[in-house]
């Protein structure tokens, strides 16, 4: 019996791969270069399965020239914002993603990225870097101190527990906003919130961990900025659509944020040129889930649900 034909449109980790080789006729993408619509129109006629990655696009136009021979996408992601979800489904195309294994990266970046924006590192690693650290005083590099603070998470979910986990560590107060409130034994003693605005209040770090949808898109504007408490700081690991660039720039400008810690950006790659003429804004490029360990838990998991679904089983992570 022939092996599934699979296509894995990037460069995965070198375990990722070598399974997905023993296991089905793999069409892999040694330069990792990013797959066009008309690419992934293309491929459809001459496999099985796609195994993708965000920088793939499946919007409804792409969806509709779909090749029927296509069955399942097996994303190499837990966002599916890449994905016409209505319209995969309307094909009959199964798809899935990889939840859960990247949740524990992502929160060390969301603290990475809280820490360095509070206490100024990407100002003071380029002056040492820069060589041009030449003085000392009592008023010198003073930052923000995040232990005993209060920590608002938009987006109680996976990615948010695990902040809220490392919050503690520093003995933060963690408050949060979801769609419905967790049970007490994943809450944590977190205080709910199911009134954005009484969350902003009380957040002087706010961490965005809800994907990117018709409502969440531009959660963070120039009206809810303005009901955060003044200096506070702002930490986006989820999607770039989440926040109003250009609001966020504003209220850097003016003081109203002390500061931003930003793992993902409208545009990417590439970012928004405009915020690197700010040192009190720690950028990095959309590595959140960027670890070895990470990254072969989640080719695994999307391998886990191609075999799943090859062997006329329900793959555990299906969305549609």
């Amino acid at each position: 019996m022939n092996k599934p034909r699979v296509w894995i449109t990037r460069k995965l980790s070198a375990n990722t791969e070598a399974r997905a080789e023993r296991d089905y006729d793999v069409v892999l993408n040694p330069q990792d270069s990013v797959s066009s619509a008309a690419d992934i129109i293309r491929m459809s006629a001459e496999v099985d399965a796609i195994l993708p990655c965000h920088s793939e696009i499946f919007d409804a136009d792409t969806v509709r020239q779909l090749d029927p021979r296509l069955k399942i996408i097996a994303n190499h992601s837990v966002g599916v914002d890449h994905c016409d979800l209505v319209a995969l489904k309307a094909r009959g195309i199964c798809v899935t993603n990889t939840p859960d294994v990247l949740s524990d990266a992502t929160a060390e970046i969301a603290m990475l990225l809280l820490l360095g924006a509070a206490r100024r590192a990407p100002e003071g690693d380029l002056m040492v870097r820069n060589g041009e650290w030449d003085s000392w005083s009592p008023s010198f590099m003073v930052g923000t101190q995040v232990s005993g603070k209060r920590l608002g998470i938009i987006g109680m979910g996976r990615v948010g527990q695990v902040m809220a986990k490392r919050a503690r560590g520093f003995d933060m107060t963690v408050h949060y906003h979801n769609r419905t409130r967790l049970p007490p034994e994943l809450e944590q003693g977190a205080i709910f919130h199911p009134d954005l605005a009484t969350l902003l209040a009380v957040s002087d770090f706010l961490s965005l961990h809800c994907p990117a949808t018709p409502a969440s898109t531009g959660i963070i504007n120039a009206d809810t900025i303005a009901q955060l408490p003044d200096r506070a700081i702002i930490v986006n690991t989820a999607r770039g659509a989440l926040v109003d660039e250009a609001a966020l720039l504003a209220a850097i400008e003016s003081g109203k944020l002390a500061g931003a810690g930003l793992d993902c950006f409208g545009t990417e790659p590439g970012g928004n040129p405009a915020f690197a003429r700010h040192d009190n804004i720690m950028m990095l490029p959309h590595i959140g889930s960027a670890t070895a360990e990470t990254r072969d838990a989640m080719g695994f998991r999307a391998l886990d649900n191609l075999d799943a679904f090859f062997a006329g089983q329900e793959p555990g992570d299906r969305l549609v």
